[in-house]
């Protein structure tokens, strides 16, 4: 269970944020970020400056509120805890409006209404927008994945002959993998931020975030499409282990029959 603060210790004269989400890896360690004045031990959070960062464990950090001063000595304190570090990164900004007089939620014009300012409403925003940092991330990879099987799939629909070899075959499905792990196991996108345990006020808020970003959606649809993926793979695959084996079968043919011609021509000498 999440532990978290009262807002006191951390709080902005702004009406408006910027909140900023970056893919930064595959994970970040976050044993020895921890601070006193931490809000939040899962996902860390902690004031900067006059903002707030959220460290997500499965690679995204958040950053609100924090001028571009800020955000670097940040990222240069995080970066080296960061594991399989990309070298493009993800990234996703909103802006947060804060007055006491709008409904939570997301407006016309894209902006987030979060009304009165507390961290607790900033940790609902941080999660939903990591999420989606996140997909965006498993979608552009998964992407590439798809561009490369597509063609293939056409060129043996198209010629009957199946293209590329093994090799290639088994990267793809091992960049398939890598991306369905992190959906799986790093992002749990159908997983509620912690914080609504302690206050289920919040759900609300979240559940608009969901639907704006269309977390359970984009994350139902990427899985679809690594199921094709794996599947299209599995069938190239298996053709080139038949055509391997029918040229194995072709040899030891050969080799049989040249046995017997060998022992013919010896028969015939004698």
């Amino acid at each position: 269970m999440m532990t978290i603060r009262p807002p006191e210790p951390w709080t902005s004269g702004s009406p408006t944020l910027t909140a900023r989400a970056l893919v930064l890896g595959e994970r970040i360690d976050t044993a020895g970020l921890e601070r006193g004045d931490a809000l939040s031990a899962a996902p860390l959070s902690f004031p900067a400056g006059d903002g707030l960062i959220v460290v997500f464990r499965y690679g995204v950090v958040v950053l609100i509120g924090l001028d571009a001063a800020a955000e670097a000595a940040a990222l240069e304190r995080i970066l080296p805890r960061v594991q399989g570090l990309l070298s493009e990164r993800e990234e996703e900004r909103i802006q947060l409006a804060l007055r006491d007089d709008q409904d939570e939620g997301v407006g016309a014009d894209g902006i987030v209404r979060i009304g009165a300012l507390a961290p607790d409403k900033l940790l609902v925003v941080a999660d939903a927008l990591a999420k989606s940092a996140a997909l965006a991330q498993d979608e552009r990879q998964a992407g590439k994945v798809f561009d490369t099987v597509e063609p293939w799939a056409r060129q043996l629909a198209d010629t009957g002959r199946s293209p590329g070899g093994r090799r290639d075959m088994l990267k793809l499905i091992g960049s398939a993998l890598l991306v369905q792990h992190r959906l799986a196991e790093r992002v749990a996108v159908r997983e509620k931020p912690d914080i609504l345990w302690e206050r289920p006020d919040l759900e609300r808020l979240y559940a608009r975030l969901e639907d704006e970003y269309e977390l359970v959606e984009r994350a139902e649809t990427l899985a679809h499409k690594l199921d094709l993926i794996g599947e299209t793979v599995t069938v190239l695959t298996d053709l080139i282990d038949t055509n391997r084996a029918l040229r194995l079968e072709a040899i030891v043919v050969g080799l049989i029959l040249a046995e017997i011609a060998l022992t013919l021509i010896q028969m015939f000498r004698r």
